[in-house]
């Protein structure tokens, strides 16, 4: 069936203009004010200096998860754009809005880790290496062709399995538990406070897209009550596979004397299901609630 693109009117030229006290909109402002970084003016002198202090063990584990990092971060980069014209194409102004700002932060970050292997690491390799068999399911299967479906098929169901996918399990299992150990990590060490610094801005983005994340999810279940057994259904086939980019990824970190990061990323796992468990509770809720009351949540109850 062919798409009709034509505009018959303007939500900012009617009498609705735009809600600014909905929750799209607060994140929208938010990104606004806190998502305003710039890669390219982060120093990396120090952290340039303590990787020529590192080990080859050291040196190996920074890139193990920097390669995560960096390979997820493109990922998600590429494949937001069909959830940014799905919301679009259903006049979900103040939705698209916010999203603006969801896909600039994501090139941002993208941008980020590849400026600290250039400016710091120096490495030349191909870094594929580093991705695991659950990785690679997750990131080259999964995320792209869930998003990918998004551009033919506009369904609730078919945002609701693009939703977990990206925001409760890529950004709310992997993303947010990697960060935090790679944070503490640094912070524990007191090393590369360019990466930490870094790091703690990217955190401070995604926290603002789950939470958007989580809404879109409640949303669609306040819509459609059927598509909580989708949600679940997703969830249940993802999680696996999230859980085991975390363990495969701990197997792969060098371990010995050598290494003084003693990093061990399964000890994240609480943490990761804790979190998740929270923001799936959050959404069980949306089944008793109205999109008003959806509207009026607060971003910050979300995280």
């Amino acid at each position: 069936m062919a798409l009709s693109f034509q505009h018959s009117s303007f939500q900012t030229t009617s009498s609705q203009g735009l809600r600014q006290d909905i929750l799209p909109m607060r994140l929208y402002h938010k990104a606004k004010r806190l998502g305003i970084w710039d890669p390219a003016s982060i120093d990396f002198t120090q952290d340039a200096l303590d990787w020529q202090q590192c080990s080859p063990e050291e040196r190996e584990t920074m890139l193990t998860l920097t390669s995560l990092f960096q390979a997820g971060e493109e990922s998600v980069t590429l494949d937001v754009l069909p959830l940014i014209s799905a919301v679009a194409q259903q006049g979900r102004l103040e939705e698209e809005l916010f999203l603006t700002t969801f896909l600039f932060e994501e090139a941002k970050h993208t941008e980020f880790f590849r400026r600290f292997l250039d400016d710091v690491t120096h490495t030349t390799k191909d870094l594929h290496g580093y991705l695991t068999p659950s990785y690679k399911k997750i990131f080259y299967e999964e995320l792209p062709q869930t998003m990918g479906a998004l551009s033919t098929d506009h369904s609730v169901q078919a945002q609701a399995r693009a939703a977990v996918t990206y925001n409760m399990i890529v950004e709310g299992v992997l993303a947010e538990t990697g960060y935090q150990a790679y944070f503490d990590m640094l912070d524990r060490n007191h090393i590369m406070p360019g990466l930490k610094q870094g790091v703690t801005y990217v955190k401070r983005d995604e926290s603002r897209h789950i939470a958007y994340g989580i809404f879109l999810i409640s949303r669609l279940v306040t819509e459609d009550a059927s598509v909580w057994d989708v949600i679940e259904q997703r969830m249940n086939e993802l999680l696996p596979y999230a859980l085991g980019v975390i363990q495969e990824a701990d197997n792969s970190l060098p371990a010995g004397e050598e290494n003084r990061f003693g990093l061990r990323l399964t000890d994240y796992v609480d943490f990761a299901v804790t979190q998740f468990t929270k923001r799936l509770h959050k959404i069980e809720q949306a089944r008793t609630q109205s999109v008003e009351q959806l509207y009026q949540d607060q971003p910050e109850l979300l995280q």
